[in-house]
């Protein structure tokens, strides 16, 4: 099954990485949804929460102040402005 590698870092801080199946973002543009083989894609995203699928475990839950939003051959890159896990417990961090 393929995957994507997602990296979610704040301004001063890591928040998150693993494999994921889906990743749902507000960007400027509107709510975007990743799955593999996405086309490449570069915009500023908005505040609100971001929605991960890991591929073992549970959804993630990121609460993102904004910042910008990668992605290139099925690897997701977020920075945020500031980003907090909404939940620990569910994190799944590698």
């Amino acid at each position: 099954m393929a995957e994507l590698d997602v990296e979610i870092v704040a301004a001063d801080h890591f928040v998150w990485s693993g494999a994921a199946t889906l990743v749902k973002a507000r960007t400027s543009n509107g709510d975007i949804g990743v799955l593999p083989g996405h086309t490449p894609v570069l915009a500023v995203m908005e505040p609100g929460q971001l929605e991960i699928t890991p591929v073992s475990g549970s959804k993630v839950l990121v609460d993102a102040e904004g910042g910008f939003f990668s992605v290139d051959k099925d690897r997701v890159v977020i920075v945020a402005d500031n980003a907090r896990l909404q939940d620990a417990a569910t994190a799944g961090n590698r």
